[in-house]
């Protein structure tokens, strides 16, 4: 057992409280729904950019590569000044959803390098440039761009010509639980002399001025040139400073004169130290040395090509030389973390491929963030606050009241959506269950709660619309995550978890049948599910007239749900048979979705094109017509996902539930026909569970197999690229939909995501697993062509696995040229020895060519990539 085993292992039994502190700090809180207090909902507006250095916050605080505790008492950060900028850089630049020509989008250089389960020790790279930052070239040089351009980067402006940006690795490393060490190492990439301010800053959350509580912590400067740190919820701390740098305070409240124009009691604002240091205002500070926010200010001046350090320290009070042991400790914190990465990492042989996967996993962990919302104290306001508008009690989440939100949490990216999203949690819980099997446990539980699931069941999709509708993926990642944390037990499941993830999911499930199946024919709805601009209609829009859409991929979705119940309860009858009941339950839904979207005698009501041979979206109409929109994408091969294998031996570990189905296929021979099962003496017997027969998973294939159609060099469309020359068009109208392999050029459906032509890393996740299990049941004598027309035939699992390689290919470097496909044209990226290792994560990849687009740092699911990096037993 590694170190970092051994810490896992004492924080899970909760013998040291290794995970109370960590990057828990949001790199964007501005511009989100949590802080938005305005009438109509315009979050973009209502907190900005230009505020957050002025603006104490409600929910939550940001900060650069920031640290804090679980509760978000005390916050950690860097801030940097080069002696150019209009002001400090504290927080992430980036444009809002109308700024950017693609939606809201960051506009910075930085990497998260490294990060251990228990955050002992972590990594992470900035570049800030020499020169001013171009914040108005980039506001203006996005504006002037339509949908039809590419965004434009931090690196087109020119700023790092020559090299001159510093690099900033800025480092953490634990003692001991509550003993933080600090690094932040400071390289100057250009060729001449540059001096940079380094202030690294602590500061508390401001609950004082809510009305509920009105104690307020302390910093204050101490005697030997240290920070005090009193807050009734940590104990007694020390910011200890290395180097006597100058200490500066202030207090975390708003400058109100600056945000709302109108006066405050308050003497000393958030923005006093960036008032002093770029402003020269000596007044912003508190003279008395103590507040509640402090930085300690090193100004540098660095030689071309030289690196200076910066040390500090929070940790207990009365460390006589809290320096003297802090490089060895840092050095043997790296150390254990290259251990721990050695286990986790044994079977990879390439040392590309343990690069990639390390600053994936690394994205992983820097996302986790302290999350907190309380919808009932939102709408209704603080007593210490003014009352919101009236509006907000019928506008968005006002029948979500029950949600409250106050954990560390798995969020998409820390920039561009620096909040939770249901779907996306699900799959960022499998490649963290390769490195914490409880955290992830716990991050599918968390949903699960009365507190974050609706009353009526629902799971809450995301803080822009708690009632919008995700896939239901929560099963199969529970599942996912139990059978691999199983493997790592030993062969001993932690039953007591998927118990309780099941019950829960009892309630959701129900949910989906008594509000997604308007007809009662296991026909379901879902809304856009999250494949935002994928459809010829808005599909989370009221269609005018009375028509709704009946939605393949909604179907397939809950019949995927189904299986994945009926598993459960199949794993939980292992101990308690009573559970075979449940799983007859849902294996008798599955046969019904089943029958629904086969073909069943009336092609009316049919989901599947004889013609196409392929799924497609049903528009219905007020007066029984019933039409399939006929425009081939993701939604039609979703129904691959609802697949299960039962085995012999678990078929026998469930006499009831054997039973049960037996009498079943015997006296419901249309619904004995939906079950495909072979019997070979000396094997046993085997049911394949699944939406598609043989012929037609061959006919899906074929489409799907086609590098005319589906099939890139990366991965699977999300679009056939047959409609890159033919838009596909509605009813001789101006509605059309045309592959788009890279950005969305339209605002319509999901404003900065595209769903017409890239590839998503985790629909591609969810192909490659539904293959590996119909080769469970098919075996290696099932063959299809790969590719189509290639005129070479290879197994189920043949295909899953060369899939596989196609998607690592996104970022692996390319053995010959030496370049990622996920850098794209860009030659820095590429070649330049300081940028071309440090890999992004982007939320999707350009269709033909696989470069990384949307969100640069969603390693959220593209972090699935690491399980896909890991090669398959």
């Amino acid at each position: 057992m590694t170190p970092e085993h051994q810490r896992l292992a004492e924080a899970d039994q909760n013998q040291k409280l290794w995970r109370r502190f960590g990057p828990y700090l949001s790199e964007r809180q501005w511009g989100t729904v949590r802080e938005d207090y305005s009438a109509g909902g315009d979050a973009w507006n209502y907190t900005t950019l230009d505020q957050a250095r002025s603006r104490a916050y409600r929910w939550g605080e940001e900060g650069l590569a920031g640290f804090c505790d679980d509760q978000q008492h005390l916050c950690l950060s860097l801030a940097l000044w080069n002696g150019q900028d209009k002001m400090l850089k504290e927080q992430l630049f980036g444009l809002s959803g109308a700024q950017g020509n693609h939606g809201e989008d960051v506009k910075e250089m930085y990497y998260f390098l490294d990060n251990t389960p228990t955050h002992s020790y972590q990594k992470l790279l900035y570049k800030y440039p020499q020169g001013a930052f171009p914040y108005e070239q980039l506001l203006a040089e996005n504006a002037k761009r339509t949908r039809h351009d590419p965004e434009f980067e931090l690196l087109d402006t020119g700023v790092f010509a020559e090299n001159r940006y510093f690099d900033v690795f800025i480092e953490y490393a634990k003692a001991s639980a509550e003993d933080l060490l600090i690094q932040y190492t400071l390289v100057n990439r250009g060729p001449d002399e540059a001096t940079l301010h380094v202030l690294p800053q602590a500061w508390f959350r401001n609950t004082w001025v809510l009305g509920y509580d009105d104690y307020r912590p302390s910093l204050s400067a101490t005697p030997e040139g240290h920070v005090q740190v009193a807050h009734r919820g940590l104990g007694a701390l020390t910011w200890y400073t290395d180097g006597s740098p100058q200490l500066l305070f202030c207090d975390n409240n708003t400058n109100c004169e600056r945000v709302f124009g109108t006066a405050s009691a308050e003497q000393f604002f958030k923005d006093g130290i960036n008032n002093y240091v770029v402003d020269g205002q000596d007044n912003a500070l508190n003279p008395a040395r103590t507040g509640t926010k402090a930085a300690a200010h090193y100004h540098l001046t660095l030689a071309p090509g030289a690196t200076r350090q910066v040390r500090l320290r929070l940790g207990p009070v009365g460390q006589a030389e809290p320096f003297a042991d802090f490089d060895q400790l840092f050095q043997q914190r790296k150390d254990e973390a290259d251990a721990f990465y050695a286990v986790i990492q044994h079977d990879l042989t390439s040392d590309d491929a343990r690069l990639v996967q390390r600053q994936a996993f690394a994205g992983m962990l820097w996302s986790k963030q302290f999350y907190n919302y309380n919808v009932a104290s939102w709408l209704t306001g603080d007593p210490g606050q003014p009352a919101p508008p009236p509006e907000r009690q019928h506008g968005r989440n006002a029948d979500w009241k029950t949600l409250e939100n106050n954990d560390i949490i798995s969020m998409p990216d820390t920039w561009e959506y620096p909040w939770y999203a249901a779907w996306d949690l699900a799959f960022h819980c499998i490649p963290l269950a390769q490195l914490d099997p409880e955290f992830a446990k716990n991050q599918l539980r968390l949903l699960c709660q009365d507190w974050y699931m609706h009353p009526n069941g629902q799971l809450p999709a995301y803080e822009w619309r708690f009632g919008d509708v995700n896939p239901p993926v929560h099963a199969w990642a529970a599942f996912r995550v139990f059978k691999m944390d199983q493997k790592r037990r030993g062969g001993k499941g932690d039953v007591a978890f998927l118990q309780t993830v099941f019950h829960r999911l009892l309630l959701n499930f129900t949910w989906w049948v008594n509000r997604k199946d308007r007809g009662g024919r296991n026909i379901f709805e879902g809304g856009f599910l999250g494949l935002d601009n994928i459809g010829v209609f808005d599909r989370s829009a009221t269609l005018p007239h009375g028509a709704y859409l009946e939605q393949a991929d909604g179907t397939a979705w809950v019949a995927m749900f189904a299986l994945n119940m009926m598993r459960i309860a199949l794993e939980l009858s292992r101990t308690n048979p009573v559970y075979q009941d449940l799983a007859s339950k849902f294996f008798e839904h599955f046969l019904y979705i089943a029958e629904a979207m086969t073909n069943v005698g009336n092609a009316a009501l049919n989901l599947w094109d004889d013609e196409d041979e392929f799924y497609y979206d049903a528009l219905n109409t007020s007066d029984g017509g019933h039409e399939l929109l006929k425009v081939r994408t993701m939604v039609g091969l979703i129904p691959l996902f609802a697949v299960e294998v039962l085995d012999e031996s678990l078929l026998e570990s469930a006499p009831k539930f054997l039973a049960r189905m037996n009498w079943l296929l015997a006296n419901r021979p249309h619904l004995a026909a939906l079950v495909s099962h072979w019997q070979e003496p000396g094997k046993g017997a085997t049911r394949l569970l699944s939406l598609l027969r043989g012929h037609r998973l061959k006919r899906l294939l074929a489409r799907m197999l086609d590098t005319e159609e589906f099939l890139s060099d990366y991965g699977v469309r999300s679009l056939s690229r047959v409609y890159a020359d033919k838009p596909y068009v509605f009813r001789d109208t101006d509605i059309t939909v045309n592959y788009q392999p890279a950005e969305s050029q339209t605002d319509l459906f999901g404003g900065n995501s595209n769903w017409r032509g890239p590839i998503w890393m985790p629909v591609n996740f969810m192909i490659v697993e539904a293959l590996q299990r119909f080769h469970h049941y098919f075996g290696d004598d099932f063959k299809v062509e790969y590719p189509v027309r290639s005129g070479q035939y290879t197994t189920l699992l043949g295909v899953a696995d060369a899939l596989t390689e196609r998607l690592t290919k996104l970022f692996l470097r390319d053995p010959e040229t030496g370049r990622r496909a996920c850098f794209g044209p860009d030659n820095t990226l590429q070649h330049d020895p300081n940028f071309k290792d440090y890999v992004l994560f982007n939320e999707y990849f350009n269709g033909d060519t696989g470069h990384g687009l949307g969100a640069s740092h969603q390693t959220g699911w593209t972090g699935l990539i690491a399980k896909l990096l890991q090669p398959r037993p």
